[in-house]
């Protein structure tokens, strides 16, 4: 049987074995009314993926956070969970305060920035252990708001600029990733006779990151143009 090395990282024991990707997509929330639900997802700017009804009264709704690889799944006859009992599920947010800030203008109550000055204080509903105010350095990891949706889940905003050694956002693999540079190529090559000078990683990086956000080519396409006629 194997076990794990001191750094819990690698099974020992099967080192010949080909290691399979893994990807963590969905997490299954538990709601007590669907509509409701999927009503304040939507509020939130999250992109519906899917709502699927079966004649035996199973129903599935997807909905997607922009830019994020995971999506969010709810609806009747899915889990047994009591509703409102997901709790401290993290959103990762490059500006933790702008985040707030456009969750407010959607009109949906959300905590005021903070950070801890006790260990765990982010999962707990008391004020004790959280400041008002991002963390002073404002370090990566430190700053947080929640959001509860109207079941009582709980969500948690993290603001994050620089990862740990070894993290990352990208759920690509190799196929997939080659498909996309394919795409990307063959837009960059439709816009690069008529734009103005630049280096096409740029123009691809653009591209890319408004794919996996969920835009068509067109929309990608366009977003590559408006990156570079916007600058470098």
């Amino acid at each position: 049987m194997a076990t794990l090395n001191a750094t819990n990282t690698e099974p020992v024991g099967n080192a010949s074995a080909a290691k399979v990707d893994i990807k963590f997509e969905v997490v299954v929330i538990p709601v007590a009314d669907v509509d409701r639900a999927k009503a304040f997802y939507t509020k939130l700017g999250w992109r519906p993926d899917a709502d699927f009804a079966f004649d035996n009264g199973i129903r599935v709704v997807q909905f997607t956070p922009p830019g994020s690889g995971c999506s969010v799944q709810f609806g009747t006859k899915i889990t047994t969970a009591t509703p409102g009992s997901a709790q401290g599920l993290y959103l990762i947010v490059a500006d933790v305060e702008a985040a707030r800030k456009e969750m407010v203008a959607r009109g949906v109550e959300v905590s005021e920035v903070f950070h801890t000055s006790k260990p765990g204080a982010q999962f707990r509903f008391e004020s004790s252990g959280r400041v008002t105010r991002p963390d002073p350095n404002h370090r990566s990891y430190f700053s947080f708001a929640t959001l509860n949706d109207p079941d009582g889940n709980t969500w948690l905003f993290q603001e994050i600029t620089t990862r740990l050694p070894g993290r990352g956002l990208s759920n690509l693999d190799v196929s997939t990733l080659t498909e996309l540079l394919r795409e990307t190529e063959q837009h960059h090559g439709e816009y690069e006779p008529t734009a103005p000078k630049h280096h096409w990683s740029g123009w691809y990086a653009a591209y890319i990151v408004a794919r996996q956000d969920g835009k068509t080519p067109a929309e990608a396409a366009k977003e590559g143009k408006l990156h570079i006629e916007g600058g470098l």
